[in-house]
């Protein structure tokens, strides 16, 4: 078991050749004889006395099913079967964005950065603690600072009272009978006016 899982996370890329009996530049074609002579040889319904020729061919049919597929060979290829087991977790358009991210540069440049900052977030910090405790505060255009925050009652005050003024009222209660009008149903029309 611990023999079948260092090989599962090799990065050198031979192992599923050597399986196969090739060398590491082979063909599509001749990968797929090689699997079709070791497959017959090591089938289990051709071996039943043996009970090591599953197992066999259990590989030899894996190794055949990563190498035959191009984009799984390149993977294997590049970075041998951890990269095969990065495709499979993060899917195989990351394996290159996270051996890329995982490379002994990128890990310097990001522990330099951090080093260089005295934090990852400096720039950000500082921008939202100088505006939070009021030195890069922004200023209004007019110089006076304008309370942001208006209860919903003053709120509700004061569009009662401008529509008060503009001598319109509205409109609480909805009619008792079909018969009544309101000033929504009136005779007369409504205007609207537009500040502008």
């Amino acid at each position: 078991m611990a023999e079948q899982r260092s090989r599962s996370l090799s990065t050198s890329g031979e192992a599923l050749y050597e399986i196969l009996g090739l060398e590491k530049g082979a063909t599509h074609d001749e990968i797929k004889k090689s699997y079709r002579k070791l497959a017959l040889k090591h089938h289990p319904d051709k071996n039943p006395d043996n009970p090591q020729a599953a197992d066999t061919f259990k590989e030899i049919n894996n190794a055949h099913a990563i190498l035959s597929d191009v984009s799984k060979r390149n993977i294997y290829d590049k970075y041998g079967s951890l990269g095969l087991y990065v495709a499979e977790q993060f899917g195989e358009e990351n394996v290159n964005a996270y051996f890329m991210l995982s490379s002994w540069w990128a890990k310097g440049l990001f522990a330099l950065c951090g080093l260089l900052t005295g934090c990852y977030f400096c720039c950000c910090l500082c921008c939202c603690c100088n505006c939070c405790f009021g030195k890069c505060k922004p200023t209004s255009a007019a110089g006076e600072d304008y309370e942001c925050y208006v209860s919903p009652e003053d709120l509700e005050e004061q569009i009662k009272t401008d529509m008060e003024s503009d001598g319109y009222t509205p409109i609480a209660m909805q009619p008792r009978n079909a018969n009544e009008k309101t000033q929504l149903i009136g005779d007369s029309h409504r205007t609207y006016q537009t500040d502008s």
